[in-house]
């Protein structure tokens, strides 16, 4: 896939990709987009138990998570990024890189990551947040930091870049002190060694719902995060509950993954608890990525089979597409009001 050319590229030629490439967070938070979420919000960090902004006002971020990427490759274009900044109104997109299953990157390393940079890329013209999700339900350490080592060198002096650096550890015979905990500390490690403060995302077991167990043995580093997911019509209050146990213990959390139906990504809408979980989310300040931007046959995806890149009407939408575009621009300019980027209070 072609790389997009950054905006600024575009209105002041290819001289300045070199400005863009070297820039140090607020310098690139300068160079996004006027009004934009990164050129509003700058470099993000964790302070007091939550995601805040530069100015250190707390930010919650809002936006979709690409399908598999070996599954759902014509999604991973600037075309479709672009689309959701302009007419999802999103801050955020979450690029799933698929590291297990048939054909992904643990075969084809190159490849996903190139599909990776094409979002990241897009991302940045349009100054949102990018997210790439090491997309894996087991641990693959060695092919985990090669990748995201790969992403910190190329992008880590970006303020738009979030690590996730395990997206679902399993349930069974998985322990979050003796097995997750210590594969996060080896993948933020490795970064850090690269990118010194951008956010990085960690799973926990039980497809990343143990939160609570999580932040009573929390990670020794800032700037990490834990991701809570859920699917509305399968996890309920329960699952509340867990989150609001580890926000109790000052973990700060973001949810990477969710569903309005139910945990297969199939079955109908449950509008209910979708509501109570945004509800929820939103009086919390918890940012929150919905599954997914694909156009497979099941009610999870927002899009229908064969929708193109961009340029998606009412026809290209699923019920669950219409519903979180929806509810995505509803929300969208509700973060506090945009201000220049300054750097980072550290």
């Amino acid at each position: 896939m072609k790389t997009r050319i950054p905006v600024v590229a575009l209105t002041l030629g290819a001289l300045t990709m070199p400005l863009l490439a070297a820039a140090q967070p607020a310098e690139a938070a300068s160079i996004a987009p006027q009004g934009s979420p990164v050129a509003c919000h700058g470099a993000l960090s964790v302070h007091g138990g939550r995601i805040v902004g530069a100015h250190r006002e707390p930010v919650t971020l809002r936006g979709m998570s690409l399908f598999w990427s070996q599954w759902a490759p014509q999604y991973y274009d600037a075309r479709t990024v672009d689309w959701l900044a302009k007419d999802w109104k999103v801050d955020v997109v979450r690029a799933a890189i698929a590291a297990e299953g048939q054909d992904g990157a643990r075969q084809h390393f190159d490849r996903e990551l190139a599909k990776a940079s094409t979002v990241i890329d897009a991302a940045v013209a349009n100054g949102l947040y990018v997210i790439v999700d090491w997309h894996a339900h087991r641990a693959y350490p060695e092919e985990a930091e090669s990748f995201l080592t790969a992403i910190a060198e190329k992008y880590g002096h970006l303020p738009n870049l979030i690590y996730e650096d395990w997206n679902e550890p399993l349930r069974d015979g998985v322990d979050w002190s003796r097995d997750v905990k210590p594969y996060h500390e080896r993948m933020i490690a490795a970064i850090r060694a690269i990118d010194s403060d951008n956010l990085v995302i960690a799973g926990s077991p039980s497809w990343s719902q143990d939160v609570d167990i999580a932040a009573s043995d929390p990670l020794a580093f800032e700037n990490a995060a834990y991701s809570l997911h859920y699917y509305a019509a399968t996890h309920k209050q329960e699952l509340r509950d867990k989150g609001d146990a580890a926000l109790a213990q000052g973990a700060a959390l973001l949810i990477t993954e969710f569903g309005t139906v139910e945990a297969t990504g199939d079955g109908p809408i449950d509008h209910t608890e979708s509501e109570a979980w945004w509800d929820w989310a939103e009086a919390r300040g918890i940012g929150w990525m919905a599954w997914s931007i694909g156009d497979r046959d099941e009610s999870s995806a927002a899009l229908k089979p064969g929708t193109p890149a961009s340029g998606w009407t009412d026809d290209h939408l699923t019920d669950s597409g219409k519903l979180l575009r929806a509810k995505l621009r509803e929300l969208a300019g509700t973060n506090p009001a945009c201000q220049p980027a300054k750097p980072a209070i550290r």
